[in-house]
């Protein structure tokens, strides 16, 4: 009794390709689709205010991972000095940085950091404009014309900016993660389609040559 080999059907192969292919694109750990992103923020980027706020806020489209270093905010002024005041807080997907009370008016540089809830780091930077400074300016106390001059404040009495201002983060820290995991979903799907055809054909050719026997047993 003769028997015929019958090719394992190409549609099915396709098929399972296909899904394998848009499993690895959809729930790939690096996708970039994944980070969370700014929705709004107080003072907005592009915007003007009249004087400096007692705090920048900045509010995400999700929770936010928290821990030390995870959340980084720096804001300066057109000199470049830094107006942060102390470290900033994070509930949920608002993170809350105190700004100095005191400020000039001019262009305010802000550059954040926060580490999304998808587990990567993500930072981006906008300007906002404060239109009226609120520097005061100390009025000096009226001497007797007895009393001496008074003698000029010493240099290193002068206030320096801090030198311990957090760095502005780097905004590309996971881009070449990002880029050899894409490399090698697409290198996976390419190997994994080429196996199936040549399977397919393989067995196509077996069927062929198995019905052109002549039958050997009555």
């Amino acid at each position: 009794m003769q028997t015929t080999a019958r090719p394992f059907p190409a549609v099915p192969i396709a098929l399972a390709a296909t899904l394998l292919a848009a499993f690895l694109v959809l729930f790939s750990p690096l996708a970039a689709s994944a980070h969370d992103a700014l929705v709004s923020s107080s003072p907005e980027a592009d915007s003007t205010v009249e004087t400096l706020p007692s705090e920048l806020t900045l509010t995400f489209s999700a929770k936010l991972i928290t821990g030390d270093g995870a959340t980084e905010v720096v804001v300066t002024d057109a000199d470049g000095n830094s107006v942060t005041d102390g470290e900033p807080t994070v509930d949920g997907a608002i993170v809350t940085q105190p700004l100095k009370a005191e400020a000039a008016a001019g262009e305010y540089h802000v550059i954040w950091k926060v580490v999304s809830s998808d587990g990567h780091p993500t930072s981006e930077e906008f300007f906002f404009t404060v239109s009226t400074g609120s520097v005061s300016t100390p009025t000096p106390a009226a001497t007797p014309t007895t009393a001496p001059a008074t003698a000029a404040p010493s240099p290193d009495s002068t206030a320096t900016p801090d030198a311990t201002a957090t760095p502005a983060p780097d905004a590309g820290a996971s881009s070449g993660a990002s880029a050899w995991i894409w490399a090698l979903s697409i290198g996976g799907i390419v190997v994994i389609a080429a196996l199936m055809v040549w399977y397919s054909v393989r067995a196509r050719r077996n069927a062929s040559g198995t019905d052109s026997d002549p039958s050997t047993g009555r």
